[in-house]
């Protein structure tokens, strides 16, 4: 691994630090919030005009960048820093890598060069709470968690050479909004069962979409109810799901691992500023060694967690499965670093006025939808065979 960045690298990094700071800050930021798509839409055609963020990472030939996917999570950072209100997560992380890997050519050209140019936004529904469990963050990523042929989750019935869905996914990221859902549903009886993955439109008859209220607003989750809704199936009955979704999986979680790494570090930069600043005793609190310590820890925890988010965007779609470490790592930076802000903020830390409790938010949220840590922790162990038994002969 290179630990430097391109020069292609840093000019992405750059130019989207310049238009987060210009459009998205705190006042942008919750009035955004405050919207019924719950994001910018003035700053996610922005995004994908003057960047061409949303196709970074996907081949020319449907309208993208170009660009490895570790570019894509390299940029997270950007936008985890300023906490940005966009589908960027839902469409380009977790939906359009899976159209991309099972669709057929023709879904391919039909649905990527939209989502490229940032005018098809799409959003991955899976049964809540099972989404780390379906990108095989927190378990093997097979099993019964799309409905298992029982009550609960979504059914795929076929229906006049086509398909239709049935059932409801909750806590679907960018869901209320999002133009296309990518929908993962349980098909075939009990012998022959597995989970496939189909396209529905956002506005389809049967589709009831009612957003729901989320601890972290950054992120806008949705519950979708589909009643004998017409799905076009993605890709074909052969395709392996699970490897699918275990690789967006891995991907997602370096993307996730930078992002928190980002917004980690601008909770340190806002406590620091804040801190030179109060004056107590006759002095700014940030001169009190016991102050620095804690600012050290954080800022140790952080570097530390930075180093295994660039690692794990690098490694992402080679054969190192580091992704659930990384982003284990970084949401642990990421709650230190929010919990140790709003406390040396003194009561202002505690308002809802101050930014200091929407990254104390990000971090809880994203460890309920991905997590928890230990869970991570422990899948990546269990690849990695660390605790197996080996029979020992004397």
């Amino acid at each position: 691994m290179d630990p430097g960045f391109t020069a292609e690298q840093d000019e992405i990094r750059r130019t989207l630090r310049e238009l987060l700071d210009k459009r998205c800050g705190p006042e942008g930021l919750r009035a955004a919030l405050d919207t019924p798509a719950g994001h910018d839409r003035a700053l996610w055609a922005a995004l994908a005009g003057q960047l061409g963020l949303p196709g970074l990472a996907l081949p020319e030939a449907y309208g993208g960048v170009g660009c490895p996917r570790t570019d894509l999570a390299l940029a997270a950072e950007e936008t985890g820093r300023a906490l940005a209100p966009t589908p960027l997560l839902a469409t380009s992380v977790l939906a359009a890598p899976l159209i991309l890997a099972l669709g057929s050519d023709d879904q391919r050209a039909r649905l990527l060069p939209r989502v490229a140019d940032g005018t098809l936004t799409a959003a991955l529904a899976v049964p809540a709470p099972a989404l780390a469990t379906a990108l095989a963050l927190t378990g093997p990523g097979g099993g019964d968690w799309s409905g298992g042929g029982r009550a609960g989750g979504v059914q795929a019935r076929p229906a006049e050479g086509g398909w239709r869905l049935y059932g409801e996914a909750a806590q679907v990221l960018d869901g209320h909004s999002a133009g296309l859902l990518v929908v993962a549903a349980h098909t075939g009886g009990f012998v022959r069962s597995r989970t496939l993955l189909f396209l529905v439109a956002g506005d389809a008859a049967g589709v009831v979409r009612t957003r729901q209220t989320a601890l972290d607003a950054t992120r806008p989750q949705a519950r979708v109810q589909l009643r004998h809704v017409e799905a076009e199936l993605l890709g074909d009955e052969a395709a392996d799901v699970p490897g699918a979704l275990a690789d967006a999986g891995d991907f997602a979680a370096a993307f996730l691992a930078c992002e928190a790494v980002g917004a980690a570090g601008r909770a340190l930069e806002r406590t620091v500023e804040y801190l030179g600043q109060r004056v107590q005793f006759g002095r700014v609190i940030g001169s009190f060694q016991a102050v620095q310590h804690r600012l050290a820890d954080v800022y140790v925890q952080i570097q530390a967690a930075r180093s295994a988010a660039y690692y794990a965007a690098w490694a992402t779609g080679r054969t190192e499965d580091v992704g659930g470490l990384a982003l284990a790592q970084a949401l642990e930076a990421l709650r230190l670093a929010a919990a140790e802000g709003v406390q040396l903020h003194g009561g202002i830390g505690f308002t809802w006025e101050h930014e200091a409790h929407l990254y104390f938010k990000r971090a809880a949220g994203d460890e309920l939808l991905f997590g928890p840590v230990h869970r991570l922790r422990a899948r990546a162990a269990e690849r990695a065979a660390l605790f197996t038994r080996t029979e020992v002969t004397v």
